[in-house]
Formats: structure tokens, C-alpha cells, sequence
């Protein structure tokens, strides 16, 4: 069992397991988004984005998570549990986690585009039965980094087809 000294230590280091699942999706041509989803210090799921390789838009990396996560636990309220994921939560996962009831969202990069935690919207400031606790910029340049770098991929690979 883990022992960590505060906060941050124990941040970072669910956010490193985090970082692996996105570069898991880096590697098969997916957008790096990576999420765990723990209970206590307990790993319960893990989850990468698979919207391409599954042809799906509902295959973020925090759906896959959840959607494990009520599975081993048996139910769909996940309030004992935190969600750490690489990206700041779209509209949809955001929803997802109001509806999953989790009290604890933990990112790595702000997403400018999409961000529904505080960067667009925050979600949560509105009157929804549920809000959770947010925090975002862990291990953030290591997260913002990897989603460049494969964008810029990305781009170079479109431009020379």
C-alpha cells in the first residue's frame, strides 16, 4: 500500500499512472488522454481515448473509467472515489462525473478548446444535484507536452499524404 507524505505527492503520482494510459493511446494514433480512477489510495480502473481506433465519440478516456469503475464496484455512485485524468473533462465527461457523483476531479493540462472545468465553463458553478472539487495543472506541462507533440505529428502526417 502506498504512504504519502500530502497531497501533492499522491497527485502526481496517480497522474504518473495517468501520463502511462495516455501514452498507451499515443501509441495506437489516439488523442494521449489517459485516466485512473481511485478509491482511497486503491487503483479501481484505468482508461485511455480509443474514439478512433473504436470508431465511437463516446470512448473518452473518463467514460471508460467510470464505466469500469461502477462495474468492479457494483453501482453507479462513485462518491468515495477521485478521477485523475490528463486533460481538463469535455462537456460529456464532466456530465459524467456529475452524474457518477465523484467529489474529486484531478487534471493535468487546461484545454483551452474543450475545457468544461473551468477553461470554457466550469460546469459545477451551475445548479446540478452534484459538484465536485477541482484540481487542475498537475504535472501539467508533461500532460500539454505529449497532446502537442502528437498534434504536431498529426499535422506534419496530414500535410505529406
Amino acid at each position: 500500500m502506498n504512504t504519502f507524505t500530502n497531497d501533492k505527492e499522491r497527485y502526481e503520482h496517480f497522474m504518473r499512472i495517468a501520463i502511462e494510459q495516455a501514452k498507451l493511446a499515443y501509441s495506437i494514433g489516439e488523442v494521449p488522454v489517459g485516466a485512473v480512477i481511485t478509491k482511497g489510495d486503491e487503483i479501481i480502473s484505468t482508461a485511455f481515448n480509443r474514439r478512433e481506433t473504436g470508431r465511437n465519440a463516446l470512448y473518452h478516456a473518463e467514460l471508460d473509467a467510470i464505466d469500469k469503475a461502477c462495474e468492479i464496484l457494483g453501482g453507479w455512485r462513485l462518491w468515495q472515489c477521485e478521477l485523475f485524468v490528463t486533460l481538463e473533462p469535455c462537456p460529456m465527461c464532466t456530465g459524467a462525473v456529475i452524474n457518477s457523483r465523484i467529489p474529486k476531479v484531478i487534471f493535468g493540462a487546461y484545454d483551452k478548446k474543450a475545457g468544461s472545468c473551468g477553461s470554457i465553463v466550469n460546469l459545477f458553478d451551475f445548479p446540478y444535484n452534484h459538484k465536485a472539487e477541482l484540481v487542475g495543472g498537475i504535472l501539467e506541462e508533461e500532460c500539454s507536452s505529449m497532446l502537442s507533440e502528437f498534434f504536431k505529428e498529426l499535422r506534419i502526417k496530414l500535410k505529406n499524404k
